[in-house]
């Protein structure tokens, strides 16, 4: 399987504590190659982890991958900060956005569906998601 990690996925795969943590690691086991995902993915998961080991670790064992450059996509990013206004998107579900505009055929792994599920790529077309049952 392949994918575009977010936050809440990734915390939930390390946090054994985390309600989603099964869901993460069963999901997890059919990755196939490294998830794609940003720097401000990474360093929301550093945060909520309290741990830049961990991430360090993620990346290094080829479960994630940066794909994204911020400077090459800023414009783009204002205009989907501005349309999403009203949700308060954070800049990580926005790097998102913009990554599933630019690889469609992968799906986003997120426990956020309540914004994801709101969000649209290319302004109309669904995001597809892997989220918890």
């Amino acid at each position: 399987m392949k994918g575009i990690a977010d936050t809440g996925f990734l915390v939930a795969f390390v946090n054994r504590n985390d309600k989603f943590h099964d869901w993460a690691i069963s999901v997890a086991e059919q990755v196939t190659e490294p998830l794609l995902t940003c720097e401000a993915v990474l360093a929301e998961t550093a945060f909520h982890l309290a741990s830049c080991a961990i991430v360090f670790e993620m990346v290094r064992d080829g479960l994630v991958k940066v794909a994204f450059d911020f400077s090459q996509h800023m414009p783009q990013l204002e205009l989907l900060a501005k349309r999403y206004a009203d949700r308060q998107p954070d800049l990580a579900d926005l790097c998102l956005i913009r990554m599933s505009e630019l690889h469609p055929a992968l799906p986003v792994m997120t426990v956020n569906r309540a914004d994801f599920g709101v969000y649209r790529r290319n302004k109309r077309e669904v995001i597809p998601l892997i989220t918890p049952p």
